[in-house]
């Protein structure tokens, strides 16, 4: 028998925490259904109390003015490396495909967020924010822009409600991935859930701008393909799937409202990632103050740091090595609320759910 005894301590530190992780891969989920709060979304309150603390809150408010330059900036960026990219052995288009094109494709994926909330252009110019965020998706290859904004809103309005909020797993999720390894193809397959949730947990019907959406997407999809080569598309649509799965910028989407911590239903991160994905990990003061732009959102913490003293996060990778690894996270691990909270519910209906 080979003793470890004998080696280095870092090896046998190692070997031991390979061990563990072997055993753990196979462990089952714990927590097999959702958690259920009888409150509104709390964000909407602390709104109120923060506001009513701290008037000058407001100042914040507003878009940010220079996002309109930084978005046809990074896209052009983006189609640019994406054409010399392509003429590389195809091993490196896909190393790069990961490690470059997943990030500026994530980062293009929450600056549509950030349009969605109008902070490009501010509420009077809602056809510019739309405009924005359809040049935002062009190098993501997949029409999202204007049916992320759709469904986004609704999360914020309505967190945790069981059929408005697209942004909860379904059943179907915590019922099929339930163990470390499932977990990992959760992870990777995240792409494919976000896009496919909303269809079953709460459809409705498409809007004309989805359309202009879609054939603006498969336009620019066609002009890629065609001036800049079917390599360039490949990396670009490869980017797109790569770096909303198993990719540091996707941390966010379990560090957001994953309840690591039972009772604790949002999440920010202070990391340095922040910087490339528009403060988004600034999630309590997003959720609080949805109508500050990303620029702003550090300001948020400065002047009410006291409603922020609370459990948040320095690393997304560290996020999703914890969920995939930890028995007691899973699918399941968000708080729900019943659809009493939906528009149109009477208070009758609501006092009586």
């Amino acid at each position: 028998d080979y003793s470890y005894t004998d080696e280095p301590s870092f090896k046998l530190s190692y070997y031991n925490e390979y061990k563990s992780y072997l055993r753990n891969m196979g462990l089952t989920v714990s927590t097999t259904s959702f958690d259920y709060s009888y409150t509104d979304e709390p964000h909407a309150s602390r709104r109120k109390e923060i506001l009513a603390k701290y008037p000058q809150m407001k100042e914040l408010f507003g878009p940010d003015p220079y996002m309109k330059y930084l978005v046809p900036l990074i896209v052009t960026f983006q189609l640019v490396s994406a054409y010399y990219i392509s003429q590389l052995p195809g091993y490196m288009i896909f190393i790069l495909a990961w490690a470059l094109a997943g990030t500026v494709n994530h980062n293009l994926s929450l600056a549509m967020h950030e349009i969605s909330h109008n902070l490009s252009f501010g509420h009077s110019k809602p056809r510019m924010n739309r405009f924005l965020g359809m040049v935002a998706n062009i190098p993501l290859c997949v029409p999202a822009s204007i049916t992320f904004k759709k469904y986004h809103l609704d999360h914020h309005k309505y967190q945790g409600d069981e059929e408005l909020d697209v942004d909860i797993p379904s059943h179907f999720e915590g019922y099929m991935f339930y163990n470390t390894f499932t977990k990992l193809i959760w992870v990777l397959l995240q792409p494919l859930f976000y896009s496919i949730r909303p269809l079953f947990m709460n459809p409705k019907p498409m809007e004309p701008l989805e359309v202009v959406n879609t054939i603006w997407t498969l336009s620019w999809n066609y002009f890629i393909y065609n001036f800049l080569g079917g390599w360039a598309l490949v990396y670009l649509l490869a980017g797109t799937l790569l770096g909303m799965g198993l990719h540091p910028m996707a941390g966010h989407f379990i560090s957001e409202h994953y309840t690591f911590i039972k009772g604790q239903e949002t999440y920010s991160y202070y990391g340095p990632l922040n910087i490339l994905a528009w403060n988004v990990g600034y999630h309590n003061e997003h959720h609080d103050f949805p109508y500050v732009s990303w620029s702003r959102l550090p300001k948020v913490k400065e002047i009410a740091p006291e409603y922020y003293e609370m459990p948040s996060y320095s690393s997304w990778s560290g996020v999703i090595y914890k969920y995939i690894t930890d028995p007691e996270i899973g699918p399941y691990s968000r708080i729900k609320r019943r659809v009493a909270n939906k528009p149109g519910a009477s208070k009758q209906e609501k006092k009586t759910e």
